[in-house]
């Protein structure tokens, strides 16, 4: 499709399962040409056991790529990976630090075959340090980052959240901003470069919120549930509502908090949106008992035309459906592999390019011809 900003850019994607495949479904909504290279027999772990029906994750973020079936371990395989190598632009492996040098497709052997080679390895620890061997999933990366911690309401169960946020703000996102970042320079300078990626890291670099309160708090780290952005303050929670839903409150600034004291009729509590400490408790019970007078949907009515960042906390469905969702054209079908599949689009948007999908999710090994 013209327009595309990534379009001639030859990507090899060696991932498996989630940080990886999402980071190329980016570069591939965005007009490259991503290989995805498998492994025979089941290929990518994401698909699920051979002869199961498509899966959903799977489906959901290999749009627009081709997928070809490698043996590493057979030296034919290896002989036409190195020959792909030897053309692409971008390669982005998942495996553990090491193993694609044993394979003899590390990146010094990478970048003796292509100079110019961007070379992205996504880690959940990183290339080195004393973790870097250690196998781990999202929720043990959000550990190690110091996020899970700080999930917890008082007295609850600390969680990772329903979004992966070290896989994917972390293993994803990250890692297609170093690999774009590394192409613009290939462009000037004509010489690859490899891209640590550790989800770690990356997860930590975003923990923006809890280091500042920690900063704020004399160093003290912040209590679960009483951060700034977890409870800790009158102004920025959720609050119950009279049928067991959730209004969701966002009024850090002043002006969005008179508006909403005057919105709930209590002009009394303006003062108030920022009791912390042990003044905390009883600023939230004062905006609790009045939010749970309303159910949610009169709350929402209430808030319609209300500048104060106050929102309904919405189920997915409801989100789904929701005007906005449809008028930024976020939901599409996807048709491919015997399956239909409900998607989130491409979030990002510019001018002269319009995402569309040109391939749906690759059965395995379905474009082995097409690369020699």
């Amino acid at each position: 499709m013209a327009g595309e900003p990534l379009a001639g850019v030859s990507v090899l994607d060696f991932t498996a399962l989630l940080p990886g495949a999402v980071c190329t479904q980016f570069l591939a909504d965005l007009g490259a040409d991503v290989v995805k290279v498998e492994p025979p027999g089941t290929g990518d772990a994401a698909r699920g056991p051979a002869g199961s029906p498509p899966g959903g994750i799977f489906h959901m973020t290999n749009r627009n790529k081709r997928s070809v079936v490698l043996d590493l371990k057979d030296e034919a395989g290896l002989a036409t990976a190195r020959r792909m190598i030897a053309k692409a632009d971008v390669l982005v492996e998942g495996f553990r630090p090491g193993v694609m040098a044993r394979l003899g497709l590390g990146w010094d052997e990478a970048q003796a075959i292509n100079p110019a080679l961007v070379y992205c390895s996504i880690t959940g620890y990183g290339q080195d340090g004393p973790l870097a061997h250690k196998a781990g999933h999202d929720i043990n990366y959000q550990c190690q980052a110091g996020i899970v911690g700080q999930n917890a309401t008082d007295g609850g169960r600390p969680a990772p959240g329903a979004v992966p946020l070290a896989d994917l703000g972390g293993g994803s996102l990250t890692a297609a901003v170093g690999i774009l970042a590394a192409l613009f320079d290939v462009q000037r300078s004509g010489k690859g470069r490899h891209v640590d990626i550790a989800m770690t890291d990356a997860a930590m670099a975003l923990n923006i919120a809890s280091l500042s309160s920690k900063m704020m708090f004399g160093g003290d780290d912040p209590v679960p549930g009483r951060d700034i952005l977890t409870g800790g303050l009158p102004c920025y929670r959720t609050y119950r509502t009279a049928d067991d839903r959730y209004l969701a409150v966002g009024a850090l600034e002043p002006k969005f908090w008179q508006a909403f004291c005057a919105a709930i009729d209590r002009p009394d509590l303006v003062g108030r949106g920022w009791d912390m400490g042990a003044r905390l408790d009883a600023a939230t019970q004062e905006v609790a008992d009045t939010i749970a007078s309303r159910t949610l949907a009169e709350w929402t009515s209430v808030f319609a035309d209300v500048d104060a960042c106050v929102a309904p906390v919405m189920t997915l469905g409801e989100t789904l459906d929701h005007p906005n969702t449809q008028a930024r054209g976020m939901v599409v079908q996807v048709t491919g592999g015997g399956a239909t599949t409900l998607q989130y689009a491409l979030p990002i948007r510019m001018t002269d390019f319009t995402f569309a999908v040109r391939l749906p999710p690759p059965a395995l090994g379905e474009h082995d011809d097409e690369v020699p």
